[in-house]
């Protein structure tokens, strides 16, 4: 059984999916426990929340680029005898321009944040979880994790592949245990995403039927993980997306990737 108020960490908190999870799980009577870089944007929604509603907000400021920030957060959340009930691995940004036009450190600092944080967050933390008998862990992947490879944002797609592998592993391990663990896979989403890597302008192409809010993703995956689905890809654009591209020969799939990639990724050098 659920705890009678859960507690929630969301990292990624400040900003779009992030805020959007921040909202929902304190409408539906969770604590929170809020981490991103930007302290200011987290105090502001913290406020908020505790204005609109009972929940006890924490704040913790984090950069999770830094390999001791998930280690320090777990001992901030252990000082504070805080056990997290509701792990939303939602942290991540997009890295433009082709593999080589970024220094290794650009991307080391992505990997951080978009594998080895999740993966460490959820290790620290499943182990209380599994004890008390219960538990959610809803990895952000994305629908770029089930389609091919595109030029300009090398890492990002590759990074959502291991976190829906990651997390389909991880529910097989421990949904007996009463820890149910989900992949959530949205497609384009309204949110600042496209701002931070200066894609907006080639993004404002798409039409406006391929685009989801973030409150509509979060509903979507706040019901799924409940469910026990171990993946989920939000609206029904993508669910065919993803059906279409599973029926496409690997050339052929690859090729379309390819032109897309010309038309709305930014394949120069990096920003």
């Amino acid at each position: 059984m659920p705890p009678a108020r859960p507690v929630s960490l969301i990292t990624g908190a400040s900003a779009g999916i992030g805020a959007a999870f921040a909202r929902d799980l304190a409408a539906r009577g969770h604590d929170l426990i809020l981490t991103a870089r930007r302290a200011d944007r987290l105090e502001s929604l913290a406020e908020e929340l505790r204005a609109r509603h009972t929940s006890t907000v924490t704040v913790l400021p984090a950069d999770l680029a830094d390999p001791h920030a998930v280690s320090a957060l777990c001992d901030a959340l252990a000082a504070r005898g805080l056990a997290v009930d509701w792990l939303i691995n939602n942290a991540g940004y997009g890295v433009p321009g082709t593999f080589e036009a970024n220094d290794w450190p650009t991307h080391e600092a992505f990997i951080r944040v978009l594998m080895t944080a999740p993966t460490e967050l959820a290790w620290r933390l499943l182990p209380g979880m599994r004890q008390r008998g219960y538990g959610r862990i809803i990895n952000v992947a994305s629908l770029a994790g089930h389609v091919p490879g595109s030029a300009g944002h090398t890492l990002y797609a590759a990074s959502k592949a291991y976190l829906i592998k990651f997390s389909q592993s991880l529910a097989l391990e421990n949904r007996h245990l009463g820890v149910h663990v989900c992949a959530l896979c949205p497609g384009f989403t309204w949110s600042e995403f496209h701002d931070v890597t200066g894609t907006r302008e080639l993004m404002n192409k798409l039409p406006g039927f391929m685009w989801q809010t973030a409150e509509a993703v979060v509903r979507e995956g706040h019901d799924a993980v409940e469910r026990g689905e171990v993946v989920h890809v939000t609206g029904g654009v993508n669910r065919f997306i993803k059906a279409l591209v599973k029926l496409l020969p690997d050339r052929l799939a690859l090729w379309l990737s390819g032109r897309e990639s010309k038309r709305y990724r930014d394949l120069g050098e990096a920003v």
